[in-house]
């Protein structure tokens, strides 16, 4: 098959590549509503998904509501918590966001950007994840998989997280972004790790201008 010459096409070759390695592109927090998903993602910063998976049932069985949330003691939250790094600022972070969705959006999950990101401790990657597997809208995740892989298949020499979603959006429909970040991720876990990749094993080695080489 002949390599994609352009960022672009290097950007679609590689969605339909991981496709056919991960034909279901699924988030790996653990939850059943937009609320649980917004919580997770919110401990999930600087944490392993399987950290959070460990902590999040006593929680969510606690809190199962922003309302219930909301009106919680801080070390009660703390206590649920207290395995997942930087555990006392997410706490407040939890409590502030359940507050906001009571007072300002009736107590459900925004869906606009700018709303999620007025949250507290919700940042664009969250907002992005929040948005593209929650709620079902267009949105492109960028983590430290997303970033070294998309750097390494030259698809952008952005650095920035945030200039990186925004160079990636276009060369990608709207409905495949989420899942295009799903898929990256999976594959930079899996396969093409921080340090000594598995080359050998990676189905985008024949037009990855990187591959053999890290």
């Amino acid at each position: 098959m002949a390599r994609p010459r352009s960022a672009a096409g290097r950007c679609r070759r590689t969605h339909e590549e991981l496709k056919t390695v991960f034909p279901e592109a699924e988030c790996e927090l653990n939850f059943q509503n937009a609320f649980q998903l917004l919580t997770a993602t919110i401990l999930s910063a600087q944490a392993t998904d399987i950290s959070v998976n460990k902590a999040t049932p006593l929680l969510f069985k606690k809190y199962p509501s922003p309302e219930a949330l909301a009106e919680a003691e801080i070390p009660d939250i703390e206590e649920c918590v207290r395995t997942i790094g930087l555990y006392r600022s997410k706490a407040k972070n939890l409590q502030g966001m359940a507050r906001k969705l009571i007072t300002e959006f009736g107590g459900s999950v925004p869906e606009s950007m700018s709303d999620l990101v007025s949250l507290p401790g919700v940042g664009r990657k969250t907002a992005n994840v929040v948005r593209s597997v929650a709620l079902g809208l267009p949105g492109l995740p960028v983590d430290t998989h997303v970033s070294r892989l998309v750097s390494r298949l030259e698809i952008t020499q952005e650095t920035d997280p945030v200039k990186i979603e925004k160079e990636i959006s276009p060369m990608l429909p709207p409905s495949e972004r989420g899942e295009f970040s799903l898929r990256v991720i999976l594959h930079g876990r899996r396969v093409c790790f921080a340090r000594k990749p598995n080359c050998n094993e990676c189905i985008l080695n024949y037009f990855c201008p990187s591959a053999f080489k890290v």
